[in-house]
């Protein structure tokens, strides 16, 4: 399962994106779970870009005493069944997911070797996703998303990852020429048509481990992300 991508730079070309508002809130260049980051979707009749939080259910959203769980993918098959997700999903709370390219962890070495993926024109690319809105203390709004995923175990690129043994996942790439369909769904079942396996032929991916870690601080707080 896809657990952290590369986000789009807002200052790079959009014009893939051209349907959606360019962000105008600060995020960080790598996005994992919990992190915000851009989503696209629908508000009434308009398209609109928004902050959300990776993973459907945020880890403060989670009842104490319950074991902490990761919700930053869903399942094609069981999307409508999973509590997590099936509001969502039957209400078409679609979303896309801009990034440049995501990551997966490669095992074919025998080790776990962090690999990038994206297309191979190098350009940014949308993941489908579902959204869903949490109340604040304060009474605002807060959005939360998760990436789509189809089984993969055919894929000539995409089941070279995960764990041996392991059923191999991708997540769904949509289109650019069908970003507004895609957001547009009138049905679950119209949805569905689009959980499809993007081409190997137009896809890149490579290896891109994650650098040595730094000695940890003797200051807790003393470093800080760079936003983009």
């Amino acid at each position: 399962m896809c657990t952290s991508y590369e986000s789009n730079n807002p200052r790079a070309p959009f014009d893939v994106f051209s349907l959606f508002p360019v962000p105008e809130f600060d995020y960080r260049p790598e996005i994992y779970k919990d992190y915000f980051a851009p989503i696209f979707r629908r508000d009434g009749d308009g398209l609109i870009t928004a902050p959300a939080s990776f993973g459907m259910v945020p880890r403060k959203r989670i009842p104490p005493g319950v074991k902490v769980f990761d919700t930053m993918n869903a399942r094609s098959e069981s999307v409508g069944e999973k509590r997590s997700y099936s509001g969502a999903w039957k209400n078409l709370q679609l979303c896309l997911i801009p990034c440049r390219t995501f990551f997966e962890p490669n095992y074919e070495t025998g080790k776990p070797v962090r690999w990038k993926i994206g297309v191979a024109d190098g350009g940014p690319l949308a993941i489908a996703g579902l959204w869903r809105a949490w109340e604040e203390p304060d009474g605002a709004q807060a959005l939360s998303f998760t990436m789509l995923t189809v089984n993969a175990n055919e894929h000539p690129l995409m089941k070279r990852f995960h764990r041996p043994g392991d059923e191999k996942r991708s997540v769904v790439i949509v289109p650019p020429t069908e970003y507004a369909d895609w957001l547009s769904c009138k049905t679950t079942e119209q949805a569905r048509s689009f959980f499809n396996l993007y081409p190997t032929e137009a896809m890149h991916a490579e290896p891109f481990p994650l650098p040595p870690r730094k000695p940890a601080s003797k200051h807790a707080g003393d470093e800080q992300q760079t936003l983009i």
